[in-house]
This record gives structure tokens, sequence and C-alpha cells, in this order.
């Protein structure tokens, strides 16, 4: 009776191990944002959509704008987003697309703060079409893991850059 007793204690304590084990695991995206919810940084917890900015002197304007649904915690981005890649119909073009901007500056972004990130693209030279951006965004810590896309219609051409995540619309 002893060991049928000592097998009954070890075979409960291991399940309540597992269970704790896997509420720890559910826990730890919330823990990370600092919050109840997940984090609006996540590429699932967010949308992105391109649109047709101003012009300036020699280059073409996309802004990318993100939001955040309610039911997300707030977190923070910096810099510009790396591993840009366009796409059209499906098909990534050629092409990569560097930066410029500030890279330390951080701002918040979830629900109500929505933030935005300008494409910069020579009007000189071919343009090719895209219908999609790919992107990773940065915290103020590093890469945020997981792509981000954006939709919406753009041309892109050799010497494209991409700015800084900034506040607002």
């Amino acid at each position: 009776m002893r060991i049928n007793r000592r097998i009954a204690a070890a075979l409960a304590a291991t399940a309540l191990l597992g269970a704790a084990g896997a509420g720890a695991a559910q826990a730890a995206p919330a823990a990370a944002a600092g919050g109840s919810a997940p984090s609006a940084c996540r590429p699932a917890n967010h949308l992105a959509k391109i649109a047709k900015a101003p012009n300036s002197a020699g280059h073409h304007h996309y802004r990318v704008t993100l939001t955040a649904p309610r039911g997300y915690d707030a977190c923070r981005l910096a810099g510009s987003p790396t591993d840009v890649r366009f796409s059209h119909h499906g098909v990534t073009t050629r092409g990569t697309a560097g930066h410029y901007g500030n890279q330390r500056t951080a701002v918040t972004f979830g629900p109500g703060h929505p933030v935005h990130f300008d494409i910069q693209v020579p009007n000189r030279g071919r343009a090719t079409s895209a219908d999609e951006v790919a992107f990773t965004l940065q915290a103020p810590g590093g890469q945020i893991p997981g792509t981000s896309f954006a939709d919406g219609n753009l041309k892109v051409a050799a010497g494209t850059l991409v700015g800084s995540v900034q506040r607002g619309a």
C-alpha cells in the first residue's frame, strides 16, 4: 500500500508540474509585453496598409500605416523595418531596400497609437509594380520575431529606402 501511495503522489506531482509548465509557456508573450494581453508588435496582431504620400524632389513616397485593434498591449518600436521585400501578385520583385532616418528613437504602438514609416522611391530609372511589402519590425532591443505584411499599390526601383517608424497614421 505504501508503494501505491508513493506512485500516486509522484504522478500527481508530475501532472501539477506539467500543468504549471504549460501555463507558463502560454503566458510568456504577455509577460514579455508587460501586460495581460498579447503584444501589438507581433505580426499577427496588427494591420498594415500602403498609401501614396506626397512626392518630394526626385522621389515618390508611400506611407505604410500600422494599426492595432483593441485587445492588444501597446509596445515600443524603433528604427526602420528590416528584411524588406516587395512582391506583385505573390511574386517577389528584385532588389533590396536600404534605410534612412533616426534608428534609435522609440515610439509607442498599440490600440489608439498608430505608427507609420515611409518608403522613398527614386523617380529616375525603371520602376517595378508591387502590391505587398513584407518586413520585420524593430524594437529598441532588436528584431521582433516574425514577418509583417502591408497591402497596397506602389512602384519600387533601385535605390528605394525605408524610413524609421514614427508616431501617427
